[in-house]
């Protein structure tokens, strides 16, 4: 993709990409919404009026991404000494409570047609506007998705997926208005309330995603795991006696406490320290601190861990310790 030209050697240049992909997405959406809010006016079209509201949340939260990438790159300053890279999880945290507002409300409106037997046949164009819809969106999706497994951007996947989930509403609206104009009025509405299902479903998983990283949730433990048999092949290392990482929004911070032999010197351990955050760094991406304590071993009379009281952690195999 033109976009990626070059390899991504810095934030700088990631979040610029990140960005410029996000406004090419900005300005599509906002074509669509426009399009779409007024076809569903004068096609009678209570399904592509959903749909097109759902476009404008989608700008929301693209525009919330932007703003999201332009904090986030900024560097660490006094009052901010673990840098604002939470700046992206916090953003898509509010816009998650927006898009279960917008669902809900689109939800309530389809219903009042229902029950009130109001809806209305809706025309033709109402089709086209709903078939050109999913195209465009699908492209989207597939663009967005490419870039963010490029740039290793869980927010821009994560947007990538919201474009593939107001394709689906499209084809829900869609399928309503086909049916509708087969002699099906109610499935019209019955469709743009299928639209703000997906919208809150959608919602709810952004909001849960971005209330773990806001609350520091660890990686995957297949990660913690990999990096601690990796750690025990240094035969300096004797234990793990714990290890931890965090989610810091694009960025993993990792504490490890390892046990070595009480007898070497204090460059030793350092040197041993050194080679624990290489290894953490050569095991996981993003990583941008690594905190190592070095403990000395206290069954140093047997030198044995499989006899040592001290705590071992749970991502080290028995068969590993020394």
């Amino acid at each position: 993709m033109w976009l990626l030209r070059n390899n991504v050697v810095d934030e700088n240049k990631r979040y610029k990409i990140a960005s410029r992909i996000t406004w090419i997405t900005i300005i599509l959406n906002l074509v669509l919404a426009v399009g779409k809010i007024i076809i569903g006016f004068i096609s009678n079209s209570s399904a592509i009026l959903a749909d097109g509201i759902h476009t404008v949340s989608d700008i929301g939260s693209s525009v919330g991404i932007v703003i999201g990438f332009f904090i986030a790159k900024k560097p660490e300053d006094e009052e901010h000494q673990y840098g604002h890279e939470k700046a992206e999880t916090i953003a898509a945290f509010l816009l998650s409570l927006m898009l279960i507002a917008v669902g809900v409300k689109m939800g309530i409106s389809s219903l009042k047609l229902m029950l009130c037997q109001t809806a209305k046949v809706p025309t033709v164009i109402a089709i086209w506007a709903a078939a050109i819809s999913i195209v465009i969106k699908e492209l989207q999706f597939r663009m967005v998705m490419n870039v963010g497994k490029k740039i290793d951007s869980k927010a821009l996947i994560a947007d990538a997926w919201h474009h593939r989930s107001d394709a689906l509403s499209s084809i829900a609206a869609l399928l309503g208005v086909v049916g509708a104009r087969m002699g099906y009025p109610l499935l019209d509405p019955l469709a743009g309330l299928v639209v703000s299902i997906i919208v809150v479903k959608v919602g709810v998983e952004f909001f849960i995603h971005g209330y773990n990283e806001l609350m520091d949730v660890s990686i995957e433990e297949s990660k913690l795991y990999e990096i601690s048999r990796n750690l025990m092949k240094n035969t300096d290392i004797r234990n793990i006696n714990d290890i931890k990482a965090r989610k810091h929004g694009s960025k993993v911070y990792v504490d490890i406490k390892v046990c070595v032999d009480p007898n070497i010197t204090v460059y030793m351990g350092h040197s041993i320290a050194e080679k624990v955050e290489e290894e953490v760094k050569r095991s996981l991406k993003n990583v941008k601190d690594v905190m190592v304590h070095v403990n000395p071993c206290s069954n140093h009379e047997e030198m044995n861990c499989l006899t040592c009281k001290n705590k071992t952690s749970k991502y080290v195999n028995k068969e590993n310790k020394r």
